[in-house]
Order: C-alpha cells, then structure tokens, then sequence
C-alpha cells in the first residue's frame, strides 16, 4: 500500500439503478421488476447485492422507480411468512428467507422520478454518497467468478487509488450495443482508458473493450453529471460524464474475471438459468441429467 492510498476512503457504497422498465422482457416485467427475475431459485438483483457485500460494501443504495416495491419487499423483514415457517418448523427455509439480505448491510431507497437514463439514476444517489467513492453494479450483467468482480475492483482500486470501469472483449459486430474504451495498457487486464464512446458503429469503434455493469468511481462524477447537457429524449448518459472526467483525473479499464451473462437479452437469460442451473447443488445432477435426454 502506497502513502497515497494509505489514507483514501473505504469503499461502502454501491448503487443499484432499478428503474427501468424491462421491455425486453415484457410482459413478464409488466407488474414485476425484471431485477427481480429468477436465475433458478434466486432474482438477479440478490445476486448483485450478494456481490457488493462480499466485497465489504454495506451501504446498498437502489435507485427505484415505480412499480419497485417487490425490491424492497424481498430484503425486508417478512415478518408473516417468518412466523409461520417457525411454526412449522421449517427451519431450512425460514433461513433461506433471512438470507435474502446479506448480514450487516443498510437498505437505502431513493425514487427516480422519470427515467433520465443511467447517468440521472446514478445522480439521483448523490445526497446518500456525497464526494466518497462508490461502486456501482447493474444487475442485468450477472457474472460468474471465484473472486467477486466488485471484490477485484475495490482490491485494485486500494493498490492504485484511481476510477475503474469494468470491462470485456467483445465481438466487433456487437460494438452498437456497448460503450466502447480506447486504453493505454498498464499492466495485466488494466489499462488507462484514453477515450470511451457510447455505442459505436463497428467501422469506427476504438477497440472490442466493451463496458459492462461494474463500475467503481470518485465521487467527483457527479459534477460531470450536473455539467452534462441532456441528449435524446432528455437523458444523461453516464458514459458522457465518465469521458468529461477523463480530461481531469485518470479513469482506469479492468477486464475482470469471470464469466458474465447479459440478462437484459432473452438469450443471455437462458445461458445463465442453464449455467446456475448445473451449479445448483439441489437440482444441478438432475438438471445435468434432464440436458443430456434433450436432441
């Protein structure tokens, strides 16, 4: 540890936005979050904030919208259903229920008020984060690894004190769908982002360095965000903001470990039910099982 990141503050901090609508899962999301779809016995974002906690963060700030509060119902106390698996003596479940939320951990709810876009979402958790870093997650990208994402981040955000964006390689063709980083390497899987660009065509995309739902920045973005002008329909990207903050503080790229599973798409969906699936230690034999009678 250097004298430099000796003194920096702790990461505590994330940011869940959960206020989009999930048209791509419609109608399926039409009285339900599409964070709170389930990969076999899970919703996405338990996954996420399971993520958060085992990187040592504690403070889970989600950015809701209507038609939420199944979010806050699932890590909140249920104190119905509690009481009567403890009367049935049910115990296994009454702990799978109590788990749900993570020991240790505050809850924060802030209302997005009209969908801005990502950059307004993250906006909106200022008053709770203030000028501290933070972390922010979406719960769309589920990843796969032994070592928590997030928990990689903060590990190299306390050697090297700067922003990182999660990233990955990505098929050219895909270059639309993705901010895109252009980076000066530094090191293994790390490199110092020179440029990043909001969905760009493949024929002038800066590089396959597509970013994914892992982020981990200095509390100074939300002045780039305030700076920002709105674009289409009003919105504010946070891409916007993070190249603004490039010409002020060096902002670094990570190509994480793990295996990440888009669950914003239908079919990215499916790849992770079925990859959770044979993971699962109740139902993973069997589903191994059941996948090998299929042609």
């Amino acid at each position: 540890m250097t004298d430099r990141t000796r003194y920096m503050k702790k990461v505590t901090k994330v940011v869940f936005p959960v206020a989009g609508l999930g048209s791509r899962f419609l109608p399926a999301t039409k009285a339900s979050p599409k964070e709170m779809l389930p990969v076999v016995d899970k919703p996405l974002i338990q996954y996420a904030v399971e993520e958060a906690a085992e990187a040592g963060i504690t403070d889970m700030i989600f950015i809701t919208g209507r038609n939420k509060r199944a979010i806050e119902d699932h890590f909140d106390k249920a104190y119905e259903l509690e009481t009567e698996l403890t009367a049935k003596n049910k115990m296994a479940l009454l702990e799978v229920v109590q788990s749900a939320a993570p020991k240790g951990i505050n809850c924060i709810y802030i209302r997005q008020t009209e969908a801005l876009g990502l950059g307004h979402a993250v906006l909106c958790a200022q008053p709770v984060v203030g000028d501290e870093p933070f972390a922010i997650i979406l719960a769309d990208d589920l990843i796969d690894s032994k070592v928590s994402v997030m928990r990689q981040m903060i590990a190299l955000y306390e050697e090297q004190g700067h922003s990182l964006i999660g990233v990955e390689n990505i098929p050219r063709a895909n270059t639309g769908s993705y901010g895109i980083v252009a980076t000066d390497p530094v090191g293994p899987r790390l490199g110092r982002i020179t440029r990043i660009v909001e969905k760009p065509k493949p024929e002038v995309a800066p590089s396959t360095l597509g970013v994914v739902g892992r982020y981990l920045l200095s509390g100074s973005i939300f002045n780039h965000l305030r700076n920002l002008k709105p674009g289409s329909g009003g919105e504010l990207q946070l891409t916007d903001a993070i190249a603004s903050m490039l010409d002020d503080v060096p902002v670094y790229a990570y190509e994480f470990e793990g295996k990440r599973y888009d669950c914003g798409d239908k079919l990215g969906y499916l790849e992770a039910t079925v990859a959770f699936g044979l993971k699962h230690p109740e139902v993973g034999e069997g589903f191994a099982a059941y996948l090998r009678t299929l042609k």
